[in-house]
């Protein structure tokens, strides 16, 4: 299990958000954290820490108002950390490349690929062919639905009807290098995981995945690698210190080195 960092960036600014608010009308989302530290500084202390594989989130939708600052930040993000950092939220075959050049080591991708509901395959190939499969990660984030845990798009608003269960893990593991997947539901409240989602992610991924959603205390760090095998890698949010929560940063990173 490895720490994989976060910034997450809305409305311009790096914060920390209840995922299930988030939504495009006027641009709104529930916050936990908001700070004037600009992505770079984040971007940096990572670098610093020699910490590989964090993720660089545009929470805003292309057509927002906002959009063009929040790009702003995650671009001085990837400056700060050539190669050290992967990047989501509205990327395309045709906008990929610019964040690959701007320093971004893989593109985090879901609404392109899940479209209409499906999984749709000649999107999944032109992402392909955009940066290659080494470069590809897919956005498996999913919300808990009469007993199934479905993926959803467009910054989480949407529902597909993909099921993410052993046979679309093991689909899509050929596609692509890494998954992310978000925990929606517990996602920014800091009070537990969805252990459920742990334990399944840790019986079926083949390649690397990294876990978000809940995580709130070291007892979830312990659950975590338990119930994903020690095959899970963890981003924590809103519950660390860097994003106002009470989860010491350093302590983090010894507690996960010592695993």
């Amino acid at each position: 299990m490895k720490f994989r960092p976060c910034i997450d960036i809305h409305n311009g600014k790096v914060k920390q958000i209840v995922g299930g608010s988030l939504s495009d009308q006027r641009n709104f989302a529930a916050e936990n954290f908001v700070t004037d530290q600009g992505a770079d500084f984040f971007a940096d202390l990572y670098r610093q820490r020699g910490l590989v594989g964090g993720h660089v989130i545009l929470l805003n939708p292309a057509q927002s108002e906002y959009y063009e600052q929040t790009k702003a930040q995650a671009v001085s993000a990837l400056n700060a950390y050539p190669g050290g950092l992967q990047i989501g939220g509205g990327i395309t075959p045709y906008n990929a490349e610019e964040f690959l050049k701007a320093g971004a080591s893989h593109v985090i991708v879901t609404s392109y690929v899940f479209q209409d509901g499906r999984i749709r395959e000649g999107r999944l190939r032109e992402m392909q062919s955009a940066v290659g499969k080494e470069h590809l990660v897919l956005d498996l984030s999913c919300r808990l639905r009469e007993k199934h845990y479905y993926i959803v798009t467009d910054r989480w608003q949407r529902y597909t009807d993909v099921i993410l269960n052993k046979d679309t893990l093991c689909e899509l593991a050929d596609a692509c290098d890494e998954f992310l997947v978000h925990a929606v539901d517990v996602e920014g409240k800091a009070n537990g995981i969805e252990e459920k989602l742990v334990r399944l992610l840790g019986r079926e991924c083949s390649i690397p995945a990294t876990y978000a959603g809940g995580v709130h205390n070291f007892q979830d760090l312990e659950k975590l690698k338990l119930l994903g095998m020690g095959r899970i890698d963890v981003t924590i949010g809103s519950a660390l210190d860097l994003f106002g929560g009470n989860m010491k940063f350093e302590e983090v990173l010894a507690f996960i080195s010592e695993k």
